[in-house]
């Protein structure tokens, strides 16, 4: 709109103007200031701003249709005002209005009016931001929550507002019906008896309605505008009539306007009902302000039409009402005998109104509470704006038309409503509804349902419980729709800019408040039902998540509510109590290590963030097109598997170089991870020596980072890549059930080490790893027996482990973390059978008092102290030999230029340095041999050594035989390693 009007002012090519990757120019236009330039990579093609991308056959079919001359398209007066005049008119305009006024009083019904009225123009207000803020297409009510509160609330009120016009249809129709059958009563002409008569009657009318809706929107146009001429005349009619005193109509209580009826009737005179009883009986009446928006998809120009047409209704209908009230109270009495003999002589005690024309109605005053022993006046005769018109006749045809016309919109709106949830594949089996035929796509397979559901209740003739439960089918979704104003207000999302601009969030959400309590004004059991219906239609929505993004204000105010928080949480300080592990685990792709990312997702699921950290190595210049493609199908292939985790790669020269940026960048805010998880290198016997030193760098440079390390090893290993494709789809299941703690505990097992701890201590770790099936696509060629191993050791933490235990081999005070992971493990459904079992190491009376307090309690059993095993010692020996330096077995400037050029390579006296450490985890191998060797899963304390400076990789190869030495042969290890940089946050650990 600016460009526009810029060019206004000074010619500028704006034809290039939403077109992919072209430069607008601000040449040549003056009085401005700065110049912004875009470039629009990604434009509405269909010039919506909405979030909506049409398939290429639905952008053919709305080409060929726009392009088609036979299209018929309604304007804002005959496809909106005429249509919502004559449903807010409706019947309860003629027979009921005047009740209304003999129980509420002239003061009472006028505010009754207004505050209908209120309610309608603040809906009325909200529709009209809503159908202005992008295209509206077809589906009316349901078009427009849907697109505005997401397909869980659209659905719901789509499906019983289509439901409640098929309904009103009957409604209606029986109201038609049950006239004429007075009609003929009153001639003696009935056919069989009453109730008979009305189905007979109802069934003709509701084929003949039907006869003119598949005729086609013109047709049924036609009808409405011959309709709303009847029934504007029979107003006129009432009104012309009010200023006529005729001396035959007195005996039945009309005097033409007086002031003294107009005092007598202005206060309320309430029998049997109260002010709430009289405003539900007369609220429906204004429930046919959506008659226009839907029919949204037959509007030249919904934006337009729906705000115009739709508030002139409100308007125009509320001001006539409001005139039928003051006429029927300034000229009508409440009671009237209809008899001559009730002439009063002068002089008698008469205090009515009527007294001073001659007439004597006390006489119709019920006695304590009773029936009224008249049938006349506004209290007793429904008809008595027959008997006050110019024409009686004509308001009878007033009736006829307002309940035919009500009925032949309900019976085009319940299809078009339904049509256009079928399309959006809502709820599964109803899409044959969805079909059109012909130029306007007419749903006739959707008239026809409605006719049957019309007819069904046309045939049981008796709506008065039906009625209460279609008024507040309306009322949810008026209360829908002003929600959804004040919800995409509320998010604040820069989509939401509707032009109609006459509208206040506040008020919308108070027009929906009002719209609830007049619900239960109405009718309190028939509210409680509608609220049952929505809320089971919005839970069955919910848990079949459509695959649909209409860009809806939920999905705003999720991000407006997650950034709000997110800086909510950088200013407040860490707590112990707080403290929640979360993991950045280098899966590589998600699919690649299914078995750490299940194994994580199990104690970080719903607990603490999970990122899956993928180093793409490249010294090229990476393809970031590629890049974002992988991201987005990973992401949404963990979605899919129900893994709550991130996808995160980046591309660096190497592993080291790509981990070091994701320790630094991963994460926002507060919502960073503190715990780095790897799979063990089972391969490093035969790979490369600096591949392990890498390995082991990442490690300190977690700890630089002040992150813990997990590690995760399996006896077949992780990586299963090579076996199946990276866009192989696996599947996962819900996880857990929360249990206690104490339940799982079952032995503690104290267990002579001799040794003391390095006094490293680590932050708790990660975050949840779900468990996926297996792949969704098997190999052509049958898999070797490792391969077959490793894909059935990569589902294991998919199954429900059997009874078992978690070994938890707690060797030293890590702040916890080694005893926080399987507690949260065995919270999870599939771990719910394995209890805990706690080993401590060290002799029992030298275990510190903090540590003594915390497990004491599980204490059940000792064990003994275990010499070192010949077998262990020789295997180590035989292990660690290739990576010895033996200076003794050649001289000493080649022992010295070959440590220079193999610095990894082990001395004897580095040997002799580490061979107490060496001794000590030798010997815990034997320990877990005896104890752990058939648990479902072992975690274990580990320390890695900070003593030596990084360039010194002595230690490298000593580490890693050390590990290959403690967790061979036993089942799957996870080994939680210390870090001495956060023994500060030891207590968060405790506490979790």
């Amino acid at each position: 709109n600016t460009l526009h009007s810029m060019s206004h002012m000074n010619p500028i090519n704006t034809h290039s103007f939403g077109q992919g990757h072209e430069l607008h120019k601000c040449a040549g236009v003056e009085r401005i200031h700065a110049c912004v330039y875009l470039w629009l990579q990604e434009p509405f093609e269909d010039g919506f701003a909405n979030g909506e991308e049409l398939t290429p056959a639905e952008e053919a079919a709305a080409k060929e249709a726009s392009e088609s001359k036979g299209v018929v398209k309604f304007g804002w007066i005959k496809g909106v005002l005429v249509r919502c005049m004559l449903n807010i008119w409706g019947v309860m305009l003629f027979i009921r209005m005047t009740w209304i006024v003999g129980q509420a009083g002239i003061a009472y019904s006028c505010i009754i009016v207004v505050m209908a009225t209120v309610v309608t123009t603040i809906t009325g207000c909200s529709t009209s931001a809503i159908a202005t803020n992008g295209f509206v297409r077809g589906g009316g009510a349901y078009y427009l929550i849907s697109r505005s509160l997401g397909p869980e609330f659209g659905g719901s009120i789509g499906l019983i507002f289509a439901f409640a016009n098929a309904v009103a249809v009957a409604m209606y129709v029986v109201g038609f019906a049950e006239t004429v059958v007075e009609l003929l009563i009153n001639s003696g002409a009935l056919m069989l008896d009453e109730i008979n008569d009305v189905r007979i009657i109802g069934t003709i009318t509701v084929i003949l309605l039907l006869g003119v809706s598949v005729a086609g929107m013109e047709w049924e146009a036609k009808a409405q505008i011959f309709l709303l001429f009847i029934l504007v005349t029979a107003i006129f009619n009432y009104f012309i009539g009010t200023f006529i005193p005729v001396e035959s109509k007195e005996k039945f209580g009309f005097f033409s306007y007086d002031a003294g009826i107009l005092a007598d009737n202005f206060g309320p005179d309430f029998r049997g009902e109260t002010f709430f009883s009289v405003f539900s009986i007369f609220f429906p009446a204004a429930t046919g302000i959506l008659a226009g928006a839907n029919i949204s998809g037959d509007l030249a120009d919904p934006q337009m039409a729906i705000p115009k047409g739709t508030l002139l209704a409100i308007l125009i209908t509320g001001l006539v009402y409001i005139g039928v009230a003051i006429s029927a109270g300034a000229c009508i009495v409440r009671d009237a005998t209809g008899m001559e003999s009730n002439v009063t002589l002068s002089g008698l005690n008469c205090t009515d109104a009527a007294c001073k024309f001659g007439y004597d109605f006390t006489s119709c005053r019920p006695v304590e509470g009773g029936k009224s022993a008249c049938k006349f006046g506004l209290y007793n005769d429904f008809q008595v704006m027959s008997v006050v018109s110019g024409f009686g006749p004509l308001i009878t045809a007033g009736i006829f038309s307002a309940t035919l016309s009500s009925a032949l919109a309900s019976l085009v709106s319940a299809p078009k409503v339904f049509q256009a949830l079928c399309k959006d594949n809502i709820y599964p089996g109803i899409a044959v509804f969805g079909k059109g035929y012909g130029k306007n796509n007419e749903p006739l397979r959707g008239y026809f349902l409605t006719f049957g559901i019309a007819l069904a209740f046309i045939l049981i003739a008796e709506l008065n419980i039906i009625a209460p439960i279609i008024s507040n089918f309306f009322l949810a979704s008026y209360a829908l729709i002003n929600f959804s104003v004040f919800h995409a207000s509320l998010a604040n999302s820069p989509g939401w800019r509707p032009s109609f601009k006459y509208y206040n969030m506040w008020v919308s959400l108070a027009g929906a408040i009002l719209c609830c309590v007049v619900m239960f004004i109405i009718n309190w059991w028939a509210a409680l039902l509608t609220n049952v219906i929505v809320l089971s239609l919005y839970i069955y929505v919910s848990y079949k998540k459509p695959d649909v993004n209409w860009g809806s204000s939920t999905q705003a105010l999720t991000y407006h509510q997650a950034l709000t928080h997110s800086l909510q949480l950088c200013g407040v300080a860490d707590h112990i109590k707080t403290y929640r592990p979360q993991c950045l685990v280098m899966t590589g792709a998600p699919n690649s290590r299914p078995a750490l990312l299940h194994l994580v997702h199990a104690f970080t699921k719903n607990v603490g963030l999970m990122l899956c950290g993928h180093v793409r190595a490249s010294s090229r210049r990476p393809n970031f097109k590629e890049l974002n493609s992988d991201m987005l199908r990973y992401q949404r292939w963990l979605l899919n598997n129900s893994s709550k985790a991130f996808y995160t790669p980046v591309v660096a020269e190497d592993l080291r170089q790509g981990t070091q940026y994701l320790l630094q960048a991963a994460g926002l805010g507060r919502l960073r991870p503190n715990t780095l998880v790897l799979g063990f290198k089972n391969d490093w016997r035969i790979g490369d020596i600096k591949d392990v030193e890498t390995y082991i760098n990442l490690m300190h440079d977690a700890f630089d980072f002040q992150y813990g390390v997990v590690i995760l090893r399996l006896r077949e290993g992780l990586d299963i890549s090579h076996i199946q494709g990276q866009g192989t789809v696996l599947y996962t299941e819900p996880l857990h059930q929360p249990v206690s703690f104490k339940q799982y505990v079952d032995v503690v097992v104290s267990v002579d080490m001799s040794k003391d701890s390095d006094g490293d201590s680590s932050k708790p770790s990660s975050k949840a790893t779900s468990v996926q099936n297996s792949p969704a696509r098997s190999p052509t060629l049958p898999l070797n027996v490792a391969d077959q191993r490793l894909l059935d050791a990569s589902q294991q933490f998919q199954q429900k482990q059997g009874k078992g235990t978690i070994d938890v081999w707690w060797l030293f005070d890590d702040g916890g973390l080694t005893l926080l992971i399987p507690y949260l493990i065995a919270n999870k459904k599939k771990w719910k059978d394995c209890k805990i079992r706690v080993f401590i190491g060290g002799k029992i009376n030298r275990i510190d008092h903090d540590r003594r307090a915390y497990v004491l309690q599980l204490i059940v059993a000792k064990g003994n102290h275990l010499t070192d095993s010949s077998d262990d010692l020789t295997e180590f020996a035989q292990m660690i030999e290739p990576y010895k330096l033996k200076e003794d077995d050649m001289e000493q400037e080649a022992a010295e230029k070959l440590k220079s050029e193999e610095p990894w390579r082990i001395t004897d006296n580095e040997l002799e340095l580490y061979r107490a450490k060496s001794n000590r985890q030798i010997r815990l191998n034997e320990l877990l041999k005896e104890h752990s060797s058939t648990a479902n899963l072992i975690v274990m304390s580990l320390s890695l050594s900070r003593s030596l400076a990084r360039s010194e990789c002595t230690c490298v190869c000593v580490c890693v035989c050390v590990c290959e030495i403690n967790v061979s042969h036993c089942p799957p290890q996870l080994l939680p390693e210390p870090l001495l940089a956060i023994i500060r946050h030891v207590p968060a650990a405790r506490s979790s």
